[in-house]
């Protein structure tokens, strides 16, 4: 059977997934409002169940927002290492059916089954068997939309959440898209839909019905690109994962940051997190940029190419120091702190001996983190740590 000349995506996204991987190892949690984030008032909610959901919880809420609107929920800190564990396990299951798996993160995908559909039945009959497939191995569910792109794919499958599986059949993206809002649309924001509004358009209908002519007087490019969109145009590829472009973490703070010893310390143990990451990957990099978000909410970032690539502890916190001496910290009190390593490429592929700083201490480096890993991964992170964050737990526990 020939390949099928019309494209069939399929978006999957998992239902509340940091909540509902909660709700899995503990089924106690089952029909409660369960909110995932950060231990503190100070934090973000990650994700919120359904039940949570009804109290206006949603993702990038703050903590104490939630807490008010749900006092009766239950609140939990982010297991990354388990949500990972997860995703790894799911994104398995995408893989069997097509090499070209797009991950936009740990809980969602684009697929591309146009060539699947000779050996494994329609995009319908594909989606519908990684659904019970997820919850079968897994025992999550998963929403699911099948279009002609990405766009229409992702939109299909936002509208019936939980488990739930739309499709567009090819030639009707025009009138499934026409009654939803304008919204609904990729890049349109707030402002966007105010202008818009303001020309009468309300719906992806009544943005398909505008000439092409205003809206690119109005908006330029942009007023093009919502012109195609609002016809389910959009030629973008499933790409399968592409290599990290950074390697980062950060950090809110429970109480502001105003001692420089502190923050020192603090920008420390993100860089054993960051140079762990890196070197488990076998990357190394030139750029390391730190960010600094203060009380009133202002940010601000600093960057800094190396003249060689790095990826050891080290290195990364002697950058930090430098790019923190030349940012305001002093008394300003600080909420947020990150540090991250770009420009990254292949260890191998660096032209150095090994990943580390100076050529004199090459080897004795290498084998030093290489030893620091393998105890960091036989007995866990925080098992060996510099004497500097021993002493930050005895100032500040």
């Amino acid at each position: 059977m020939p390949i099928p000349v019309t494209r069939r995506i399929i978006h999957l996204d998992m239902d509340a997934f940091y909540a509902s991987i909660e709700i899995l190892d503990n089924p106690a949690l089952k029909g409660q409002p369960v909110v995932v984030g950060g231990n503190c008032n100070r934090g973000v909610v990650c994700a919120a169940s359904y039940e949570a959901r009804k109290f206006g919880v949603h993702s990038a809420l703050p903590m104490l927002t939630a807490r008010k609107l749900c006092p009766e929920g239950v609140f939990l800190p982010v297991r990354m290492a388990r949500y990972q564990e997860v995703s790894r396990r799911i994104m398995e299951i995408f893989q069997r059916f097509t090499p070209l798996v797009e991950p936009l993160s740990l809980d969602e995908a684009f697929l591309d089954v146009t060539a699947s559909q000779s050996l494994m039945g329609s995009a319908e009959d594909i989606a519908g068997e990684i659904r019970a497939l997820v919850r079968d191995t897994i025992g999550l569910t998963v929403s699911a939309g099948v279009g002609t792109s990405k766009l229409v794919a992702k939109i299909a499958s936002d509208l019936n959440k939980p488990d739930g599986l739309t499709i567009v059949p090819p030639g009707q993206e025009e009138p499934f898209l026409s009654p939803l809002p304008i919204g609904r649309l990729w890049g349109v924001g707030c402002a966007t839909r105010e202008a818009l509004g303001l020309i009468g358009v309300k719906t992806i209908g009544d943005l398909n019905r505008m000439p092409l002519d205003i809206l690119t007087a109005k908006f330029g490019k942009a007023g093009l690109m919502m012109h195609e969109s609002a016809k389910g145009i959009d030629l973008r590829p499933v790409e399968p994962r592409q290599e990290a472009k950074s390697i980062g973490h950060e950090e809110t703070f429970a109480e502001d940051l105003r001692d420089k010893k502190r923050i020192e310390q603090e920008l420390l143990a993100l860089c054993l997190k960051v140079g762990k990451r890196a070197r488990d990957k076998g990357l190394v990099g030139k750029t390391v940029t730190i960010k600094l978000k203060y009380r009133d909410f202002v940010q601000v970032t600093r960057s800094l190419t190396l003249p060689e690539p790095v990826a050891d502890d080290k290195s990364l916190y002697r950058t930090g120091r430098l790019l923190l001496a030349k940012t305001e910290v002093g008394p300003r009190p600080i909420r947020l702190l990150g540090i991250s390593l770009a420009n990254l490429i292949p260890a191998e592929a660096s032209g150095q001996l090994t990943l580390f700083g100076e050529s004199r201490t090459k080897e004795k480096n290498c084998r030093l983190y290489q030893a620091i890993d393998a105890i960091s991964n036989r007995y866990g992170n925080g098992s060996i740590v510099p004497a500097a964050l021993v002493e930050k737990k005895e100032e500040y526990p």
